[in-house]
């Protein structure tokens, strides 16, 4: 017997209603769920063949021994493999076992009524190489080893990207390592680095921020670490016009912003922090200290631990001095934070400038590459403090020769 909806109780609808989006949410959530497995831990020998990147034929051939009894030769339970021989397309022979040589023989024992034990050696009666026959070879093998050079070189390519003078390329290859120290569990990391507003410029398509996975903590010592190992990238350059002004450039700032996320969907400030990037190329290990702002009073705990979310900062640029900012002083009177944790980050620092290309005496002097753009800039400075010092000791001077002279000369005193 069916029934019209219309005729039906209305809490009866609503209930076939949920039941309904119940089953279309477990459809979406199915159509989520990924259908292919993205680790194979028993991978066949069909797809190591079909899916391994280096694929070279193989010709094997085995050399085998029948080892029944009498009357029962022929069967395959008794047959056992002495040696494996494996050729590829470059002419490799492997051999599996290796030679005997000064090792013992290899030992077989078949099983049965009467368990037997046969032991063999295998060695390499081959005739030496003669000398025109090692000569082609070595022949071959340059001739090859060249194909492949230049194999390599097809596809690295001949142009290389220059800089333009007076410009300076940054590359960033870092990565987020972790996280530790901090009050609650499920951990991530929200980061982005901020190039001065001048000088500084990035590619378009360049992305300066990021966000890792969400990662559970483990006991390390008294503290609870999160590893996130993610890894980002990116590039920047600085483009110097004015020689003349006398401060050194600003260099780029990486932000971070640690946030926890529990079972019941409730987001946690964890902490800020801000460092500058190496002014140097290399790998650099920097550990950001955090803090966090702290609302005072219980009611805000309680707030924070049951229901979640906290003060925030509007502007996380707001950790230090933003570049934004143009005001003499910026005043944080009032704001109560509260020292948390620490991030570690991992940064692999290159730096590409024209700069370089001088000869080694002069780079041994140049300890990096501010010092060499800024030379003129660090010049005129120095002639400025210079300049100072002369006008402080003539003033020195005039103030002294306006002195009594029984004042200045401790020898007229003493005639007195």
């Amino acid at each position: 017997m069916t029934t019209a909806a219309s005729e039906m109780p209305s809490f009866l609808v609503k209930r076939m209603a949920n039941v309904r989006r119940r089953r279309q949410d477990r459809r979406g959530m199915e159509g989520g769920i990924l259908k292919s497995r993205i680790v194979t831990w028993e991978p066949s020998e069909e797809f190591v063949r079909n899916n391994h990147v280096i694929n070279t034929p193989l010709q094997t051939m085995y050399i085998m021994a029948d080892l029944g009894p009498y009357g029962k030769l022929g069967y395959k339970k008794y047959e056992h493999v002495l040696c494996t021989l494996k050729v590829d397309s470059n002419g490799v022979i492997t051999v599996k076992p290796d030679f005997t040589g000064l090792k013992g023989p290899y030992r077989i024992e078949t099983e049965g009524e009467k368990p037997e034990l046969w032991k063999y050696t295998i060695d390499n009666v081959s005739s030496l190489a003669q000398p025109e026959e090692e000569e082609r070879e070595q022949r071959v093998f340059k001739d090859l080893y060249g194909r492949h050079k230049e194999y390599l070189s097809s596809l690295v390519g001949s142009d290389f990207e220059t800089t333009v003078p007076g410009a300076l390329r940054l590359f960033v290859n870092g990565e987020v390592v972790s996280a530790q120290g901090y009050e609650y569990d499920n951990l991530y990391v929200h980061f982005f680095v901020e190039l001065p507003t001048t000088n500084w410029s990035s590619p378009a398509f360049q992305q300066l921020s990021g966000i890792t996975q969400t990662c559970a903590t483990k006991s390390l010592g008294m503290d609870k670490v999160a590893y996130f190992s993610y890894p980002f990238t990116f590039e920047a350059s600085f483009f110097h016009e004015d020689e003349s002004a006398g401060a050194l450039p600003e260099w780029p700032v990486l932000y971070c912003e640690v946030r926890s996320l529990d079972f019941w969907q409730r987001y946690r400030v964890e902490g800020y922090g801000a460092v500058v990037l190496p002014a140097t190329p290399g790998a650099h290990t920097l550990r950001v200290s955090t803090w966090r702002p702290l609302e005072l009073g219980t009611v805000a705990e309680l707030r924070r631990f049951f229901i979640g979310g906290s003060l925030e900062l509007e502007d996380l640029s707001y950790v230090r001095i933003p570049g934004t900012f143009k005001g003499e002083r910026l005043s944080r009177f009032g704001l109560c934070t509260e020292t948390t944790g620490s991030v570690t980050f991992r940064l692999h620092c290159l730096q590409q400038s024209r700069a370089f290309m001088e000869s080694s005496s002069l780079r041994k002097r140049m300890r990096s590459v501010l010092d060499r753009l800024e030379g003129f800039s660090q010049q005129s400075s120095i002639h400025n403090v210079l300049e100072a010092f002369r006008r402080a000791r003539r003033r020195m001077q005039e103030a002294r020769e306006s002195l009594p002279q029984d004042l200045v000369s401790p020898s007229g005193a003493m005639v007195r």
